[in-house]
């Protein structure tokens, strides 16, 4: 572990038992083991990325990332729900989700994650075993109620985010969330060097979530165009849209996004707009590289992105230009 004298050493470090306040969002698809645990081993934190995958294949990429670390790891969910049958004003976790939640404990993963929804109905029994929780949100309303049901760490991700994002850019969110609760809050949205670390530290964050520049490393489980797609294009190349899964979703913009301008009103609610399009559809820029169609989620630092590198080095690199930052900060 760092120095506990470090300004680098933060909250989120001995609440993790993490070497460095550096996250890699669990990205849907790309992020597997060979990823999660790149980063793990590099001080940072190495989150699965397990929604809309089979509970068999969520159950392999854990034990996988147990055989490649014994440094902490996540894995990260959405939490769908559906009106309760007998009530419903009562909303209740969608079967699929209970299946993930099923493996989660059953194999003891460390750090249970929400990449959507609120993860309260789990809470205890993630706590009763030890496990911490983080939920992922957009807006204060969110993080308070987040925190209420008794999750540990509160992720704020603003509006410059790639995949699920809400509306509130970082700069403001960010500050704004950690005033609201007293649990630590990751600041999302923005992030790809060490200077987005200092800022968010200095917004009051413990800590950073980071999912664009994660997404553009030889680990990555994702077809070459995607990445190259991500490295080649400029901060005004992606577009908000929910046509892909009926949730805003910032990706860039491609053909099929094209299809669907002007016909928001044809778009289904989450989870049916994904299940009305198609996963296969969903994750074909990642799968087969079909940036055209599929959804190459990135966010507006893709700007910043000019080059594929290995995870432990992304997380390095941060950290070396983290300290570099404050060390023009100091006087002399």
């Amino acid at each position: 572990m760092t120095d506990k004298g470090d300004v680098l050493h933060t909250e989120i470090c001995d609440l993790l038992g993490i070497k460095y306040p550096v996250i890699q969002a669990g990205m849907g698809y790309l992020a597997r083991a060979e990823l999660v645990s790149a980063v793990s081993n590099a001080g940072g934190l190495g989150v699965v990325g397990a929604t809309f995958l089979p509970p068999d294949e969520v159950r392999q990429m854990i034990r996988e990332v147990k055989d490649r670390t014994d440094k902490p790891y996540a894995v990260n969910i959405a939490f769908a729900q559906v009106p309760k049958s007998d009530d419903t004003k009562v909303r209740e976790y969608t079967d699929e989700v209970r299946e993930i939640l099923d493996v989660i404990f059953e194999e003891e993963v460390p750090i249970l994650s929400a990449a959507l929804g609120n993860p309260a109905q789990a809470v205890d029994q993630a706590h009763s075993m030890g496990m911490k929780v983080i939920a992922n949100v957009g807006n204060v309303r969110n993080a308070v109620r987040v925190a209420e049901g008794g999750v540990d760490i509160v992720v704020a991700q603003g509006h410059e985010a790639g995949g699920h994002t809400g509306k509130i850019t970082s700069m403001v969110l960010l500050p704004l969330v950690v005033d609201a609760i007293e649990a630590p809050v990751l600041a999302a949205g923005g992030i790809a060097d060490g200077r987005g670390l200092v800022a968010a530290l200095a917004l009051g964050a413990s800590g950073v979530w980071m999912g664009t520049r994660f997404a553009t490393t030889k680990e990555a489980f994702a077809h070459i165009n995607y990445k190259n797609k991500i490295v080649e294009v400029n901060e005004e190349a992606t577009i908000i849209t929910r046509c892909y899964t009926g949730k805003t979703l910032r990706t860039i913009k491609n053909r099929f996004t094209e299809e669907w301008e002007g016909r928001e009103s044809e778009i289904l609610p989450f989870p049916q707009q994904i299940m009305k399009v198609g996963k296969d559809l969903f994750f074909s820029s990642r799968a087969e590289g079909n940036t055209e169609i599929g959804s190459t989620s990135a966010g507006q630092i893709s700007g910043m992105i000019k080059k594929i590198k290995g995870a432990g080095e992304v997380v390095e690199d941060i950290m070396a230009e983290a300290r570099e930052v404050l060390g023009k900060l100091r006087p002399k």
